[in-house]
């Protein structure tokens, strides 16, 4: 952990503290909800873009995290910004597809499977979320990847067969879509809550990333880890558009530096974080490995079901981001 922190990415939101700094005045005082805990490395970065905006606005706009759903669980995050409960914080959109199939864009199965993949699909994808965030009183500051998500389960699993039956932790619709094709039973189930969840029988299995299973050490309960590269969720920063509207442009401009550090920096740690997290999750005692030929092959025929099934939802948009994805 430790020297994932002590990195060139810390190195670089350091500069845009150095490089922004302004003499000190009375604060403006934003609180960041945050989903994950203190030590995931979405917090790590979101308490470096934090302090970069606090210094570098001479303490005109001073920013405290909250990680680990402190001040309000993730699924309450994104409304809290909307209605000004607080100015700014973090979330998983694709927990919010059910308001916009174009928040489920990062969670289509199998379309990417490699950082450089997502990184292209996300410039293709960013214009049309930015339009729907807009219509919501919110406004993008950065987002950050997560590693590929792969499958946990207690027991070991060599096809859809073997998941029949089995409590899956859900956190958006196609973790719950997936749970339906597949024959397991989706149970909603955030991460601060992924411990407690999988100690007390509440859920057998997941689909996430190797950062989150080793942030919560699901090797206490969990046993396997297969490696299937399903997709590559998005954290979001955003801020209330109304409190935005009010910051100087000098302050603006600060803060769009520190974003623009962070999701480097954040997109750096992503990368990582996966071999170290794969790692970790050996060590904790945990089966770690690919997939079987026949679960990848059981699996993305449910990817080619749920890939459709976001295309007719998402509608012209949806190809939209196909269509320049697939141009560039």
């Amino acid at each position: 952990m430790t020297s994932l922190k002590n990195t060139v990415a810390t190195g670089v939101i350091a500069g845009a503290v150095a490089l922004t700094a302004l003499p000190a005045v009375a604060a403006e005082k934003w609180d960041m909800p945050m989903a994950y805990s203190g030590s995931n490395f979405h917090s790590v970065t979101g308490a470096e873009f934090a302090q970069c905006v606090t210094t570098g606005t001479g303490g005109e706009i001073e920013i405290t995290t909250h990680p680990g759903g402190s001040l309000f669980a993730g699924a309450d995050i994104k409304r809290a910004i909307q209605t000004g409960q607080v100015p700014i914080g973090e979330r998983l959109l694709s927990g919010h597809q059910n308001e916009s199939a174009i928040f489920g864009w990062d969670s289509v199965p199998f379309l990417v499977s490699s950082f450089d993949e997502h990184d292209k699909l996300y410039e293709a994808a960013k214009p049309a979320v930015e339009e729907v965030l807009a219509e919501q009183n919110l406004t993008l500051l950065y987002s950050v990847p997560w590693p590929p998500q792969g499958l946990y389960f207690r027991d070991e699993v060599n096809s859809v067969a073997d998941m029949e039956g089995l409590k899956f932790r859900a956190y958006n619709n196609a973790t719950s879509r997936m749970a339906e094709l597949t024959g397991m039973l989706p149970v909603t189930i955030e991460a601060a809550e992924i411990s407690q969840a999988f100690a007390t029988g509440v859920a057998d299995s997941m689909i996430s990333s190797g950062a989150t299973g080793y942030d919560r050490k699901v090797w206490e309960s969990l046993n396997y880890f297969y490696e299937v590269d399903a997709w590559l969720p998005r954290n979001y920063i955003m801020v209330n558009s109304d409190t935005w509207a009010g910051v100087s442009d000098a302050n603006k401009n600060v803060i769009n530096a520190c974003a623009r550090m962070a999701e480097y920096a954040g997109t750096w740690r992503a990368k990582e974080y996966t071999g170290f997290t794969m790692a970790g999750l050996a060590a904790g005692g945990m089966s770690v490995g690919r997939a079987s030929d026949q679960l990848m092959d059981e699996l993305k025929a449910v990817g080619e079901t749920m890939s459709a099934e976001w295309l007719e939802a998402a509608g012209d948009a949806g190809q939209a981001i196909l269509d320049a994805y697939n141009a560039e």
